[in-house]
């Protein structure tokens, strides 16, 4: 009973591996290069990429159950849908697929469409699935974490309507819940949606009142310029891709990124714990 770790080097899929492995897992990862992979004992390695269907293949053989998550790329959208594809080749009917919360929603900005078409296929595939629908990760903002302690300005287009962020860490550790759930199960369950969101809907001034709390001096909300926003992302990352951010801060103004009603209080004790708060991220990274 092999779990398949995909994205197994980023911020999710690392700790997700760290999650299975606590808990007695049998995990694989897919990686692009073994030589700079850094798991725990026992994890093994396959090489290659989603773009790959022979590597996909190998990677497959004696896996019970997938975790599939995409890096926002260009072809994002492809990748999934080969991953799948073949992974119902291979026999493989357990998966667990970190999408977005609101994919149906912000259907104007191409990462959010991407994931809500890998949604759409996972259901017509017939997978036995959880999809994992996160809200912003509170994690972006180390981002910008120099201009927050350096200047004094918090730059996040967060807007007024609000955004209920959520924890790398809840996030990972949810998804291996599930990863277990499911390949343990006798029998494949039913699909399942889950709203990924932390304990608090916070707007930009909710969010600079926390760091002006935590830092003990005032810190200011300056993030309503979304094509400001986009420039400053084009030192970090391709134009393309600072555009597809422009479009997602643009919705975070317009209509926010709120949970349903009962979002926190369901993952709270899944978890049987309480959610990490932004005041505690901020705390740790002050």
């Amino acid at each position: 009973m092999t779990i398949l770790v995909t994205g197994a080097t980023g911020q999710i899929g690392r700790q997700v591996v760290q999650q299975l492995t606590a808990r007695g897992a049998d995990v694989r990862v897919l990686v692009r290069d073994p030589a700079k992979a850094d798991f725990p004992p026992g994890v093994a390695v396959a090489q290659g990429d989603l773009l790959d269907p022979d590597a996909l293949r190998s990677a497959y053989a004696g896996v019970s159950t997938l975790f599939l998550l995409n890096a926002v790329v260009p072809d994002e959208f492809t990748q999934a849908l080969l991953a799948l594809n073949l992974a119902r080749e291979a026999g493989i009917e357990r998966l667990v697929y970190l999408s977005v919360i609101h994919s149906d929603v912000y259907v104007n900005v191409p990462h959010f469409a991407g994931k809500y078409g890998v949604e759409r296929a996972i259901e017509a595939l017939g997978f036995s699935a959880t999809i994992l629908r996160p809200a912003y990760f509170m994690e972006n903002d180390l981002m910008v974490k120099d201009v927050v302690f350096g200047h004094g300005v918090y730059p996040m287009p967060v807007g007024s309507r609000g955004l209920a962020m959520v924890s790398t860490r809840d996030i990972a550790e949810v998804a291996a819940i599930e990863l277990l759930r499911r390949d343990r199960g006798e029998r494949a369950l039913p699909l399942e949606r889950f709203n990924l969101v932390g304990p608090d809907v916070l707007t930009g001034l909710d969010v600079d009142a926390i760091w002006s709390e935590v830092l003990a001096r005032p810190i200011t909300y300056v993030g309503g310029d979304t094509a400001a926003f986009e420039q400053n992302l084009r030192h970090a990352m391709p134009a393309w891709m600072a555009y597809d951010m422009r479009l997602m801060s643009e919705r975070f103004l317009g209509d926010g990124m709120l949970p349903q009603a009962d979002d926190a209080e369901r993952l709270a004790a899944l978890l049987g714990r309480p959610l990490r708060s932004y005041r505690d991220f901020a705390r740790q990274f002050a």
